[in-house]
């Protein structure tokens, strides 16, 4: 089983009314259950771990996970609000702004002792959680569980508009990309983390911290594709799909997921494996990623594809 640990909200995605005017459509979404459900629907066995809400749109967030076959023993149901998001697409990239004050994901608890890691592949993180205090320690105390049998996968996906303490924040971010084997962020992302440092050198960082850190650093960079570092395989280009994009939402978890997915196909996604993965493997894992993300962007809202929709050679 692959398990994704974080956010769950509705976004409200930007459309156009019968008269043509600005409206915004609710739409399940949340980095980490986007990756979930991205895995889910390609075909491995996926659970969520996090908080969803009781309400009216954690009842949306439950059936739209459940319906892509997510797991959902190991999330926590409580009567906070759900995290409810905001979208605008400004040059091509999706703004957020995010209602998350006392949200059922801001008040998730992990359950100790409640996941049987021997069995879980991988855990991903990333995302909202990891801004606030309170869930980047129970993050903190997830991983510290998972690591000796689970591969650790790592999204920061920022979201600088709920940042409010910058150093800090980096800070956090580069403690938990030390613990992850495998890190993926934007370039977006990347030029908010480390400004305008070449990405080799910053990927030969993150790989040069020893046989317990990262052994795997992906940048993706919308059109222009996305470029990899591994220890072993060196670094490795794809190009970008050419597709009509309706909205670029979601695209990044897309990516996510079918990564993993990928990875998992191969039988690269243990630790070890993923450490001695070949620049073939790895190339054919990237690309079929790259293409499940140009899927997702043909279509509004967080939506990645299903098994059925796209194919690749194994």
């Amino acid at each position: 089983m692959l398990i994704s640990c974080g956010d769950a909200l509705i976004d409200f995605v930007p459309t156009k009314n019968a008269d043509g005017r600005e409206a915004v459509m609710p739409a399940v979404g949340g980095s980490c259950l986007n990756v979930a459900i991205g895995v889910a629907r390609l075909g491995a066995p996926t659970g969520f771990v996090g908080g969803i809400s009781n309400d009216m749109f954690g009842r949306m967030i439950a059936d739209h996970a459940a319906a892509s076959h997510v797991e959902l023993g190991f999330a926590t149901r409580s009567d906070h609000q759900t995290t409810l998001a905001f979208v605008r697409i400004v040059a091509g990239e999706s703004h957020y702004a995010f209602y998350d004050a006392e949200t059922a994901t801001r008040n998730w608890t992990f359950r100790r002792g409640t996941i049987p890691f021997a069995t879980v592949e991988a855990v991903h993180i990333g995302s909202t959680t990891l801004v606030n205090d309170r869930g980047a320690a129970e993050t903190k105390a997830l991983i510290a569980e998972a690591k000796a049998s689970s591969t650790i996968s790592f999204d920061p996906n920022c979201r600088p508009n709920l940042v409010r303490d910058k150093p800090a924040y980096l800070a956090r971010m580069n403690e938990f990309a030390t613990q992850a084997d495998l890190i993926k962020m934007s370039d977006v992302d990347f030029a908010y983390l480390f400004g305008e440092e070449p990405y080799q050198q910053r990927a030969q960082a993150l790989l040069g911290q020893g046989p317990k850190g990262p052994s795997l650093v992906v940048i993706t960079r919308g059109n222009n594709g996305a470029i990899a570092w591994h220890a072993k395989a060196g670094e490795i280009e794809v190009e970008a799909p050419k597709v009509a994009v309706a909205d670029t939402i979601g695209a990044g978890d897309s990516f996510q997921a079918a990564l993993l997915f990928a990875l998992h196909k191969q039988g690269r996604l243990p630790r070890q494996q993923l450490k001695d993965i070949s620049a073939d493997e790895l190339r054919r894992a990237l690309s079929f990623a790259a293409n499940c993300a140009g899927l997702t962007c043909t279509r509004p809202g967080a939506d990645p594809p299903w098994s059925h929709e796209i194919s690749w050679s194994w």
